[in-house]
Order: C-alpha cells, then sequence, then structure tokens
C-alpha cells in the first residue's frame, strides 16, 4: 500500500512533529505553573531528559505522545499502514528507551510520572490534572 502523500509532503509534515514544548506538554505546564510548582524543563543531566521535574518533589514528568511511545489500547495508537516493519521497530525503540530512562531515574531516586497524550485531551483532562497534585506530593 502506498502513502498517501508524496514524499515531500510526508517529509515535511514529519519535521513538524515536535519533540518539546508540545500541546499536552504546555497544557501540563500551564497548570502546574498556576497552582504555584516551580519546575525545570528537558534537564540533560537526568536520563531521557524528562519533560518537566520538580526538584522539590524529586518527581519527574514524562508527557508522552500516544503514537510516539506506543500507548497500548490507546485510540490514537494506530499502527501504520505503510513502511509497518520500520515504524514498529521505530516505536519498540522508543518504548525501550522509555524504561530504561524511567528505571535509571528511579534508582537515583526520582518518581517518574508519565501522562499520556490521550489523557489530556478535553475529555479526561480535568481529572488527569486534578489527579497530579497528590501524585507530585505523595511521600514516598
Amino acid at each position: 500500500m502506498s502513502d498517501v502523500h508524496s514524499k515531500t509532503v510526508r517529509s515535511y509534515n514529519m519535521s513538524m512533529v515536535k519533540a518539546k514544548n508540545t500541546k499536552p506538554e504546555m497544557i501540563v505546564r500551564m497548570f502546574l505553573h498556576a497552582r504555584g510548582f516551580r519546575y525545570r524543563l528537558h534537564v540533560r543531566s537526568l536520563p531521557g531528559k524528562p519533560d518537566i521535574i520538580l526538584p522539590k518533589y524529586k518527581v519527574a514528568i514524562q508527557v508522552q505522545g500516544c503514537f510516539w511511545h506506543g500507548h497500548d489500547g490507546c485510540r490514537y495508537f494506530v499502527v501504520p499502514k505503510t513502511r509497518t516493519d520500520w515504524w514498529m521497530s521505530k516505536i519498540q525503540s522508543n518504548k525501550h528507551n522509555d524504561m530504561k530512562a524511567t528505571k535509571a531515574l528511579e534508582d537515583s531516586g526520582w518518581r517518574v510520572i508519565v501522562i499520556w497524550e490521550c489523557e489530556i485531551k478535553p475529555k479526561f483532562r480535568e481529572k488527569t490534572l486534578d489527579g497530579l497534585v497528590p501524585q507530585i506530593k505523595m511521600i514516598s
């Protein structure tokens, strides 16, 4: 099956996909800031360069895209019909890297909270964000 877009259009579309400052990430950041939380972004010295860290609570928050990180059972994770083997290899690699980074963070004493893109969609946003504060403040 061939792609519905030309190589040029597909290349442009893929180049527009951001790794940082995505809409779901910005929603989480605005929520945290409005509640008085102060955080740092994309700290290179930490494994996996977490999207958001709250040093006071030793919490790292990863805001994951459902497609790019292979959110199992999610309607937003659809296996592509073209170049399926390549995409599945890419997504499996992302999942493996996520697990490695999470383990390394936890081994260093950080708590890791993963928020999926689908959990920030308008229908679920309030419940997801309201549940975030107790998770952050939880004493381990």
